[in-house]
C-alpha cells in the first residue's frame, strides 16, 4: 500500500457517508481492501465515514461493488451506500443515468437524477411481521426482515426515550440471530404514511444518522403492523427524508421495492502514506 497515491471521493446519502475508490484498474489489492476500510473510516485519525466502497469492472452489469464497514467487515448490501455508489459511477463515467451493479446481495438498478437516486433493492426475504425477543429488561416484540442486510424493527412511542446503543447492541449480538448478527431500527409512525427511524448498524456498532436497507425494513414492518400504504417518508435521525415505494404481495409478501433520496458530494481528496 504504501507509496500508492490513492484518489478517493467522500459522498453522504441522508447522513450516512462513504469512502468511494475507483478500483476497476486493481490498484487496491482484494486482500488489502479491510485494512484500508478501517483505516480510513477512523473518525479523527483519518477521513473518516461509516464505509468504504470500491468499484470494480463487471462482465454482466456497469459495475460491481465491494462494501465494507467502518471495522473493515463486509456487508452484502448498503441502500445509502448503493445510492452514493450509483452517483458515483454516474459523475465518474462508469455508467449512465441508469444502470445496474453487483452486489453480494445480488445485483442492483438505480436512476440517477442529479442529486437524486432511486434505488431498486431485491425483494425483502424472512419476514417475520411478529418477533419475541427475550433481552434482560424483558421480552421485547418486533419485526425481522432481510432487506438486502438483516434487521430488527421495534415500534417506539417516543425515539427520543430510546437507548440505541444498549439495547441495539443486546440485539445484534443476540442468539436469535447468530452467527451473522442484525441491525435493529427504532421506529415510530409520525403521520399517514410517514415514520420516524434511528439505527444501531452492524459493522459500525453505533447509531448513524440514517441506514437506507433499515429505512425500507421500518417501512415495510408499518405497513405490516399499521397499514401503511406506498409511499412511505422516513424521517431520519440525520433529518434528511427517505421515500419508500414498495407494492404488497399477499399478506405479508412485498416486491418492486424502491428506496429515493438525495446524495451530497462531500469532496475529493487523496490518502498519503501516513494513513497506511
Amino acid at each position: 500500500m504504501r507509496g500508492v497515491r490513492l484518489s478517493f471521493s467522500k459522498l453522504s446519502g441522508s447522513g450516512n457517508d462513504f469512502i468511494l475508490i475507483d478500483n476497476r484498474r486493481g490498484i487496491i489489492a482484494a486482500e488489502d481492501l479491510p485494512m484500508l476500510a478501517r483505516s480510513l473510516c477512523r473518525r479523527r485519525f483519518s477521513v473518516g465515514a461509516d464505509g468504504l466502497i470500491a468499484i470494480e469492472d463487471a462482465e454482466k452489469a456497469d459495475f460491481r461493488w465491494r462494501f465494507f464497514n467502518a471495522d473493515g467487515s463486509t456487508a452484502e448490501m448498503c441502500g445509502n451506500g448503493g445510492r452514493c455508489a450509483a452517483r458515483f459511477a454516474v459523475e465518474k463515467g462508469i455508467a449512465g443515468r441508469r444502470l445496474r451493479f453487483e452486489t453480494a446481495a445480488g445485483p442492483i438498478r438505480a436512476v440517477v437524477t442529479e442529486r437524486r437516486v432511486r434505488l431498486e433493492l431485491i425483494p425483502p426475504t424472512d419476514l417475520r411481521p411478529e418477533i419475541d425477543i427475550p433481552l434482560p429488561s424483558g421480552v421485547r416484540r418486533g419485526a425481522s426482515v432481510n432487506t438486502g442486510v438483516p434487521h430488527v424493527v421495534l415500534p417506539e412511542k417516543d425515539l427520543e426515550d430510546v437507548d440505541v446503543k444498549a439495547v441495539g447492541q443486546a440485539i445484534r449480538h443476540h442468539a436469535l440471530f447468530s452467527p451473522a448478527g442484525t441491525n435493529v431500527d427504532f421506529i415510530t409512525r409520525v403521520g399517514e404514511a410517514e415514520i420516524a427511524v434511528r439505527t444501531y448498524e452492524r459493522g459500525v456498532e453505533d447509531e448513524t444518522m440514517a441506514c437506507g436497507t433499515g429505512a425500507v425494513a421500518g417501512a415495510l414492518a408499518g405497513a405490516c403492523w399499521w397499514g401503511l400504504a406506498s409511499p412511505v417518508t422516513v424521517l431520519t435521525r440525520g433529518g434528511e427524508t427517505l421515500v419508500i415505494h414498495f407494492s404488497r404481495r399477499g399478506r405479508q409478501g412485498f416486491e418492486e421495492v424502491f428506496l429515493e433520496g438525495d446524495t451530497l458530494w462531500v469532496y475529493d481528496g487523496h490518502c498519503m502514506d501516513d494513513l497506511f
